[in-house]
């Protein structure tokens, strides 16, 4: 939808926003795979006492505006997520977590370690580990989309974002190449993170580009 001019990186509807509504709602499923016993699509699902009940839809404060979830419920009513707890508006930093991730600043290892602080040991570790796979997967799979073979103008800016770093919230500096394809469409590129906005960034050693850039 970006590629065809329909959807914006930020704002309503925009890629981030997109990002992190589907990467909780991946996070979401998986911890009510651990509640439950058996992931979705499990062909012993049957054997199990309680199950799926489908999703209601609720609207959450992230740091780019309201993001509306599906979270999922299942058919005892026992389920409470961890992630997104019941009565709460707010994702207590989650979604900048989620931001982080997409913008290349923070590991594996930092989100595991972010989702420990914030939730604390309400739930597993494992479903911990699970849940930091599927947002991960989601990113992945942003950033090795294919790309055109060539791009006749190409956009280098920066934007400032928040990014958590251990117990502290700086400012960093996420670098964005947007290429313009033969139609005139633009497409995200890349987003690389520094601590400061320069020209020595896009100066130097060439970023670790997508494929077909």
């Amino acid at each position: 939808m970006i590629d065809a001019g329909q959807v914006r990186l930020e704002g309503k509807d925009g890629l981030i926003q997109q990002l992190i509504k589907a990467g909780l709602e991946r996070g979401l499923q998986t911890e009510l795979g651990d509640h439950l016993g058996y992931d979705k699509g499990d062909p012993d699902a049957a054997l199990f006492p309680n199950s799926r009940n489908g999703v209601f839809p609720k609207t959450v404060a992230t740091v780019v505006g309201g993001v509306e979830l599906a979270i999922p419920r299942d058919r005892d009513g026992t389920f409470t997520p961890a992630l997104v707890p019941k009565g709460s508006r707010r994702l207590g930093g989650l979604d900048e977590m989620i931001v982080s991730l997409y913008a290349g600043g923070m590991t594996v290892r930092d989100i595991e370690h972010h989702l420990v602080s914030t939730i604390g040991t309400e739930i597993s570790r494992e479903t911990i580990s699970k849940i930091t796979d599927e947002v991960l997967d989601e990113v992945i799979l942003w950033q090795r989309r294919p790309l055109e073979a060539f791009y006749p103008v190409i956009y280098l800016d920066a934007i400032v974002v928040k990014i958590r770093d251990g117990a502290h919230v700086r400012n960093k500096a996420a670098h964005i190449a947007v290429g313009v394809d033969m139609d005139g469409i633009k497409h995200v590129l890349g987003i690389w993170v520094q601590a400061t906005e320069g020209a020595k960034f896009w100066a130097g050693p060439a970023p670790n580009w997508p494929t077909g850039v």
